[in-house]
């Protein structure tokens, strides 16, 4: 699954927990609502348990349950929980090593990009949090003669 995949498919997850906070959800339920694999929703959710994000129960009423306020949960820590590696990924290990001159420099420079550009990327996911996501989704959209601010 790809790093974008695994975020959005959390942020679905949970936010369908959000607004479904009154029982546990099967991850059965979970997956017929948001369309995500099963087993890949298991596994999501295990990560987002393993931080605190989400709690779960066992028996035949067990299920997820969201263990904190959405606005309490940030974009960054889903991303951090779910991911295995950064959104700008240059593979170390392909550099070639005792590379020099140009070929060296350039490897640098998109080392050092990928990096202040991952800062970037997760200093304005702590922004974000699943409350305002919500809240961003569940806004009416403006009538079709109107353009989208």
């Amino acid at each position: 699954m790809s790093a974008s995949t695994k975020l959005s498919n959390s942020t679905k997850a949970l936010c369908f927990l959000a607004t479904n906070r009154t029982e546990p959800q099967s991850s059965a339920t979970i997956s017929r609502h948001t369309g995500i694999n099963a087993s890949k929703l298991r596994r999501l959710l295990s990560d987002l348990a393993a931080i605190g994000v989400v709690a779960t129960s066992k028996g035949a009423a067990g299920g997820y349950v969201l263990a904190r306020d959405p606005a309490d949960i940030h974009l960054q820590e889903i991303y951090c929980a779910v991911e295995d590696r950064k959104a700008f990924h240059l593979d170390v290990a392909a550099l070639a090593f005792g590379e020099t001159g140009e070929g060296a420099a350039i490897n640098r420079y998109f080392l050092d990009l990928f990096a202040e550009i991952q800062v970037d990327i997760e200093e304005k996911m702590r922004r974000l949090t699943l409350a305002s996501i919500l809240a961003s989704i569940t806004q009416d959209p403006p009538p079709a003669n109107q353009p989208n601010s």
